[in-house]
């Protein structure tokens, strides 16, 4: 019990220093101090997720729908002529073309939008992590880095080390790159599966997702420090802890609005994230907790494990791609 006891307050206090380094925004003014560019890309995110995406959904419900309800009212002594509360015939039509007429404007124009947003957000992210990424070279290697999976500060030759080179580095790129959306999209799927769990299902789902956007906030920093799949997936799961931590705040809209509001919330606040955690020296704030505790702290979470085994068996039916990873 006492050991139950001493691994959840370490996993405590790494929740707790992964939400503090998320919520470290200057980060993100210091950035955009620093890049034009990375303040434009910011700038455009917020002016598609915010104005566009978000006022588009205000517009509906504030005028929209209420000016389709004056038009098509919904109760009888809205309908004008007395005797046509006496046909509730009339009543379910004015409630038939009102839905249809919302559901026109939701296939032409909010779905389109949500993909376009979707697509283009995806592209800003990448460039806006890039940015970053220069804005920490500049500054100096040190900054850029991102040590190995044991915690301590390393150099970034370690990491390279028995690394291919060449043709075969690409193919082992690609390998890990299919590898790697497979696994995650498998992931997205027992995600939305825990949702319907009864009684935890929103908690574990709550859980889940704010593991799986703090990988996202850091893949972007893995990749330009070409950090290999196998160290990411093995440090993200050792360091659960802090990761789930850091991706609360993100995933914090999905308690309080609807699907869509909380889509173009997550949107606005997904950049800036990217960039607390591309400020983050993740490795020494973890080892400056770790350090000090005889275990080294909460024990390894095999959050793929289920998500890994999946992949495998789709890998196999490709097994160039297979052998690429």
């Amino acid at each position: 019990m006492d050991a139950f006891a001493s691994q959840a307050k370490q996993a405590g206090s790494l929740w707790l220093a992964g939400f503090r380094e998320a919520c470290s925004l200057h980060r993100v003014l210091i950035f955009c101090f620093r890049s034009k560019m990375l303040s434009i890309r910011t700038g455009q995110c917020f002016l598609l997720n915010g104005f566009i995406f978000l006022g588009s959904l205000f517009t509906l419900k504030s005028a929209v729908i209420p000016t389709l309800l004056w038009i098509l009212p919904d109760q009888c002594e809205k309908l004008g002529p007395q005797h046509l509360c006496n046909h509730k015939e009339a009543l379910a039509l004015y409630s038939f073309l009102r839905f249809i007429l919302i559901q026109i404007f939701y296939i032409f124009w909010f779905y389109p939008l949500y993909v376009f947003s979707f697509i283009l957000s995806t592209l800003w992210y990448n460039d806006i992590a890039k940015y970053a990424f220069d804005v920490l070279r500049k500054q100096g290697p040190s900054k850029a880095q991102t040590p190995n999976r044991k915690d301590s500060p390393d150099s970034q030759s370690l990491r390279q080390v028995g690394r291919p080179s060449g043709f075969e580095r690409v193919f082992l790129g690609i390998g890990e790159q299919v590898y790697s959306i497979l696994l995650l999209n498998i992931f997205f799927i027992e995600v939305f599966a825990a949702g319907f769990i009864p009684y935890i299902g929103k908690a574990i789902n709550f859980l889940l997702l704010s593991l799986i956007y703090a990988y996202y906030c850091f893949e972007y920093k893995w990749n330009f420090s070409e950090v290999s799949l196998n160290e990411r997936l093995e440090f993200f799961e050792s360091n659960w802890a802090f990761f789930a931590g850091f991706g609360s705040p993100c995933v914090l809209p999905i308690l309080f609005f609807s699907t869509l509001v909380s889509y173009g919330i997550m949107a606005i606040l997904y950049p800036l994230f990217v960039l607390t955690a591309a400020g983050t020296q993740v490795e020494q704030v973890i080892y400056s907790l770790t350090s000090s505790w005889g275990g080294g702290g909460p024990r390894k979470l095999r959050i793929f494990y289920a998500a890994d085994k999946i992949s495998m068996l789709v890998l196999q039916l490709f097994p160039e791609v297979q052998k690429g990873h």
